[in-house]
């Protein structure tokens, strides 16, 4: 008579417990993964806007103040802003530039004067659809700021 131990018995065909592991890897990997696609895909869409705001406003502050009059100071403006909007794929129509002037109560710009540009717009965040207005509050403000100081010969011909 051969006895067989119980360690050395073949496991069950019906274990529940076998075979599944591929299964919850893939299944908790894909769970995982994919919002961390997302997170990755947003927060670059958000930095690449964080940059070009910041690259907006210094390089318009820098225009401005170094600029003859306030005609060429627009031109310069009108054009770098367009370029950076370009340059940085954003939406034209959530861009806005604002110019203040220290000392304050002074016409803006003047010579001597710190200029402070600030450049605001907002990010889409991705896949969200543009339905009962969902694409507006799934949006990022982002905001970048820039000073600049005038040219003492800024307005003189």
């Amino acid at each position: 008579m051969h006895r067989s131990s119980p360690s050395s018995e073949p496991p069950a065909v019906d274990d529940p417990e076998r075979g599944s592991a591929p299964l919850e890897f893939i299944l908790v990997g894909l769970l995982m993964l994919v919002p961390l696609v997302y997170l990755v895909v947003a927060l670059g869409l958000i930095q690449g806007q964080a940059l070009g705001a910041e690259a907006g406003a210094r390089h318009v502050a820098r225009a401005i103040s170094t600029a003859d009059g306030a005609d060429e100071a627009r031109g310069r403006a009108d054009r770098i802003l367009a370029a950076v909007i370009e340059e940085y794929a954003m939406d034209e129509a959530s861009v806005d530039l604002s110019l203040t002037c220290v000392p304050a109560g002074a016409p803006c710009p003047e010579p001597g004067a710190t200029l402070i540009v600030t450049l605001r717009t907002r990010v889409a965040l991705p896949l969200i659809p543009p339905v009962l207005g969902l694409d507006d509050l799934a949006s990022i403000p982002v905001e970048a700021t820039a000073a600049q100081k005038v040219s003492r010969f800024w307005g003189s011909e």
